[in-house]
């Protein structure tokens, strides 16, 4: 199996790279900066018994999207994870004084970027009747937060790509869901105090929030031979509780 995966050299799409090595795929990942740490992804990748290889790709510059993928090769499995983060951080700007060109510019990258990425992908997956699509999106996107419209939005609208997805190319053998990180604690978000970690994770059903390996496996179920006929649906990983009212 070949797995590409965008945005794949730090955080969730490191971890999952790794984890689809595990089981002797073939993984792409792919960087918009730092070639160095896409480097060492690869070299995790191969010690951990698969294939490996990085190629830049910018979502924010839909020229490379297509030449990146013919780099790749044929794709099995797409993991589409990279985001555009924006400049808006929670709490930021009222929603009313969010900058036109914030909404555009997230859009552009995150919406369109990826339904470019995908119509890359899908003629090799039509062909070989056979495929996996899994995006990555936030919770954000479906509880909110103050601030990061343009973000939350941007997200949202993969679950719409998704459900549109899973109808046309199903009868192609082609299966498409959305994986939902919570709080995800992957070693790259900015520091958070330990008290408000500990706040969160008493508020899911595990008492405990989710780490970068823990979505990956949820994405490497979705996006292998192991999901026979799941497809269309948003599947929501445990952290995303921690900002419910229903602690006990």
């Amino acid at each position: 199996m070949h797995v590409l995966i965008t945005g794949g050299s730090s955080g969730i799409g490191a971890a999952t790279a790794v984890a689809y090595a595990r089981t002797g795929a073939r993984v792409t990942i792919t960087y918009n900066s730092g070639a160095d740490r896409a480097a060492e992804v690869v070299k995790r990748i191969e010690e951990a018994g698969g294939q490996g290889a990085a190629v830049h790709l910018n979502l924010e510059d839909h020229a490379t999207i297509a030449p990146a993928v013919a780099q790749a090769g044929p794709v099995d499995a797409l993991v589409a994870n990279a985001v555009r983060w924006g400049t808006l951080a929670p709490g930021g700007a009222a929603f009313e004084d969010v900058p036109a060109a914030e909404w555009s510019a997230a859009l552009h990258a995150n919406v369109v970027g990826n339904a470019l990425l995908v119509q890359a992908v899908l003629p090799g997956m039509r062909r070989a009747k056979w495929g996996r699509i899994v995006f990555v999106s936030s919770g954000i996107a479906e509880e909110g937060v103050p601030g990061p419209g343009p973000y939350g939005t941007a997200k949202m609208a993969l679950h719409g790509m998704a459900r549109a997805l899973a109808w046309e190319a199903g009868k192609d053998g082609i299966l498409v869901n959305v994986a939902v990180a919570g709080l995800t604690i992957t070693g790259a978000q900015r520091p958070i105090p330990q008290e408000v970690l500990d706040g969160l994770a008493a508020r899911t059903p595990s008492r405990r929030l989710s780490t970068a390996d823990d979505m990956a496996a949820l994405i490497v179920f979705l996006g292998s031979e192991a999901n026979r006929n799941l497809t269309g649906e948003t599947l929501r990983d445990g952290s995303n509780a921690g900002r419910s009212a229903h602690a006990v």
